[in-house]
Order: structure tokens, then sequence, then C-alpha cells
């Protein structure tokens, strides 16, 4: 039977809105044997999925960051699957063990501190071993700290880049960002409340006049978006002091500024000084949007004739 607009339920405004959350014991699911990488909040304690929670419940053991922090959401929900460390300082040890559990038919869940894991964290060396050995990987998607800053900054969205932390020396932060700012696409990165200011600065005469927003402490009680040009709001920064967990998120070059052919060397030599030759050519194709062919064989040659002048 067809609907009419009476038979729909009405809000009068100033009204208040009901509806129902489950308010009891959940059974949760026997999981199949794998690694199940599960996106947890970034700030919010209700930004968890009802799919995360399940699988967090019904895993064999949880691979985590900080198990301090992860404690904190799981009491919260009631769950006490065990917890075992996995992060940059141990990840060489841990990860033969999670194999190995793995090998038993164990359910792994791996989380960050925050948000998605392996963005901007060791989880994908786990992954990508898990795979190799033949183990079944999958993704529970949620909250992501990179793509909540790009919901409310206000900037393009079409194409963006992601680049984690900056270099906290200065000279390799502005090398790092005079590369960022031929990429043709919105950046997005994290900075610390005391390298702000400095980074600010640099951000301000390596990109020049372009928009940028600086995103604090999303989905938190002192959640704040500041909006404007670098310049002026490296100012602002500059002039106070800013704590908390921060994205920046810049906008990208003009049309008339965007990277040609000619580019393509300086910026292979810049990215081969940082890392191997298929990561630069990977990321000199992103920027440049030259075929990857001939960045390798450019790159190669530019190897070749480096190693040749070293070697007089």
């Amino acid at each position: 039977m067809t609907k009419t607009s009476a038979d729909l339920p009405r809000h009068e405004p100033g009204g208040q809105r009901d509806f129902m959350i489950a308010s009891h014991p959940v059974a949760a699911p026997k999981l199949t044997p794998g690694l199940y990488v599960v996106a947890t909040p970034i700030g919010n304690l209700g930004d968890i999925t009802v799919r995360a929670l399940e699988t967090l419940a019904g895993a064999d053991l949880i691979a985590c960051e900080d198990t301090r922090v992860t404690r904190k959401l799981l009491d919260r929900y009631a769950i006490t699957t065990p917890l075992t460390p996995y992060h940059d300082h141990n990840a060489a040890t841990a990860r033969p063990k999670l194999l190995r559990r793995l090998a038993e038919g164990a359910a792994i869940a791996l989380v960050s501190d925050a948000g998605t894991p392996l963005i901007s964290d060791p989880g994908y060396k786990l992954v990508r071993a898990a795979q190799q050995a033949g183990y079944a990987v999958t993704a529970l998607p949620g909250a992501s700290a990179p793509l909540a800053a790009l919901a409310v900054a206000g900037l393009p969205t079409d194409q963006f880049f992601f680049t984690g932390f900056l270099p906290p020396k200065q000279a390799a932060r502005r090398a790092r960002i005079g590369e960022l700012a031929r990429i043709p696409a919105t950046v997005v990165l994290f900075e610390t409340g005391p390298r702000l200011a400095a980074t600010f600065a640099d951000l301000a005469a390596g990109f020049g006049d372009r928009e940028a927003a600086l995103c604090r402490e999303l989905t938190k009680l002192h959640e704040e978006v500041r909006r404007g040009d670098l310049a002026a709001l490296a100012q602002q920064i500059g002039a106070s002091e800013i704590r908390g967990e921060m994205v920046i998120v810049i906008a990208p070059p003009p049309a008339g500024e965007r990277p040609h052919a000619g580019d393509a060397d300086v910026l292979l030599r810049q990215a081969l000084a940082r890392v191997s030759l298929k990561d630069a050519v990977g990321e000199v194709a992103s920027a440049t949007g030259l075929p990857r062919r001939e960045l390798y064989q450019r790159a190669l040659a530019l190897t070749k004739e480096d190693n040749h002048g070293a070697a007089r």
C-alpha cells in the first residue's frame, strides 16, 4: 500500500526524535581464521561500527599499537579479547609470532591507536606477510583522520595526496615541502603541536598563498577547523600555543603552476635521495601524470649518471 504524507513520521521543529540502540549483551559470531584490519574511532568512541565491535569481541587476539589505548575502547563495550602490542619498535619480533598464531588457525584483529590501520603505521608489513603466507585478510572500514579532515576542510577532494608526518629537521622538511608543492592535488599531512608553528612557516614559504585548513582534535570535545591562506594561518599559529591531534589540508596549485615533463628529473632526484627507485617512480608519476615506464627508464639513467659522477 502506498503511504501518503500523513502516514509518515513527523518531527516538529525543536522537538525530539527517538531511536533505538542495543541495550543488552550481544553474542559475537565465531570468526573464520585470518587477519582482520579493523578501523577504530579517531576520538569519539561512539564512532565504532557494529561490525568492528563484533569482530573485536569474536577475535582470538587483538594486535594493537598501545594496549592501554585500546583497552579504553574495549572497556567501553565490555570486550575481553586478549591484547598484544604491535608497533614500530617491536614489529620485527612480534610479526613472526602473529604469523604463527595465524598458522594455528587464529582470528587476529589488527587495530591502531586511532583510525584506520596501515595509515602512517607499520601494519602494512603484517598484512603483506599474511597475504604472502596465504592467510585471508579482511578490511573493516571506518574512521580515518585524513578523510575526516578532507570532509570538513572545504578544499578540492577529487585528487589528494597523503604524506603522513613531515621530517622533524628543518632542512629535510623544507626539501620535502618543495617536492609536495609540485603535486597537482590537495595535500594532506599530520603534525604535532610542538612543531606546528615551524611547519606552517615552512609551508607558507614553500607553497605560497594557497588556501589551507588546520583540523584539530577531530570528533573530540574541542574539535576545531581553522581555514585561510597559509601565510595567515602561519601568523595565527605562531602567536598561540596549540595542542592536540592535527591534520593539515592544503589546496592544489593553480592550473598554471602544475608540474610539466621538464620537472621530472628534479623530482626524481629528490625522491631517489629518500626512497627506493620503485617508490620514487610512483611518487613522480602521481605528481606529474607521466607514464611510469618512461619515468622508470629516466630514473635508471639518472642513477647511472650519479653513480658515474661519484666514481670519478
